[in-house]
């Protein structure tokens, strides 16, 4: 029996001992999430304040003053409603490390030990790359949208009908929450093909012969996932379209390390087979 055999044999319990691990786990990342919940809860209305931002660029992109931008509530417990999506919102990104850190003590006890090194740069590219689709929401595609969205405006003492936007709280949080984790999606697809290329589910050659399927199909996934308007819609499509080519060079590049290390171990048996008819 290999060493990798021994140690997940080692690792085995029945199946009672599997579920009281399991619940250690779920408390562990239940009770990060809660506390990172009561966190983003008590700071919600500057962390609202923050999302705003983005929304005073683009007023500055308008010519407008971004002193002058306006949210309103038209229920009376709607902002404390979007105070508590904003605080369930932090504390699932602030918490998502945890979270995924229990995941994967769940699994590694029968995981190989070479499966468990390959697995870890995975865990941590995971919140590296949501966080750069978050940062590209925050610093360009929002402020992009809602310039979009306010030079639809009619405003001036030329116009008629005077015009403007007065979002909602809960829709203008809505929103970027929607962008924001539309993109952080996305942004796995790199690390999804990796693992799925790794474990020999889908070939580098497969991805590059569907790619006019998956160009119809970045289109048909932001239509569903972004507001309905074609800026944010382009805006999701385009970064999911090099992001596939991104999937595939990464899948070809693993798919050769892939090879070389199996031609490594079957040089021994090789040198042992000559060695054995000589």
């Amino acid at each position: 029996m290999s060493t990798d055999e021994e140690d997940i044999e080692k690792s085995s319990a029945p199946l009672m001992e599997h579920l009281i691990e399991l619940r250690r786990r779920l408390m562990w990342s239940i009770g990060g999430f809660f506390i990172a919940f009561l966190v983003c809860f008590f700071f919600a209305k500057q962390l609202f304040n923050l999302l705003v931002i983005p929304f005073q660029w683009a007023t500055q992109w308008a010519g407008l003053d971004p002193k002058q931008v306006e949210l309103i509530y038209t229920a009376p417990q709607e902002f404390f409603f979007t105070q508590i999506k904003l605080g369930m919102f932090g504390g699932l990104v602030i918490a998502f490390p945890l979270i995924a850190a229990q995941i994967y003590k769940f699994v590694a006890p029968g995981l190989y030990r070479n499966e468990r090194a390959a697995f870890r740069p995975y865990l941590v590219a995971t919140p590296i790359l949501f966080l750069i689709g978050a940062s590209l929401v925050y610093f360009f595609f929002t402020p992009m949208v809602m310039w979009f969205f306010l030079s639809m405006q009619q405003v001036g003492p030329e116009q008629e009908i005077q015009i403007s936007l007065l979002p909602k709280v809960s829709e203008y949080l809505g929103l970027i929450m929607t962008l924001i984790f539309s993109f952080g999606l996305v942004f796995q697809l790199p690390v999804v093909t990796t693992l799925m290329a790794r474990v020999g589910l889908i070939t580098a050659q497969g991805l590059a012969d569907k790619r006019k399927y998956a160009i119809v199909f970045a289109f048909v996934t932001a239509a569903i996932l972004t507001p309905p308007d074609p800026v944010s819609q382009i805006g999701l499509a385009v970064p999911t379209i090099l992001l596939y080519e991104v999937s595939i060079w990464l899948a070809r590049r693993t798919e050769r390390k892939r090879l070389e290390a199996e031609a490594e171990s079957a040089e021994p048996e090789g040198s042992e087979n000559s060695a054995a008819a000589e």
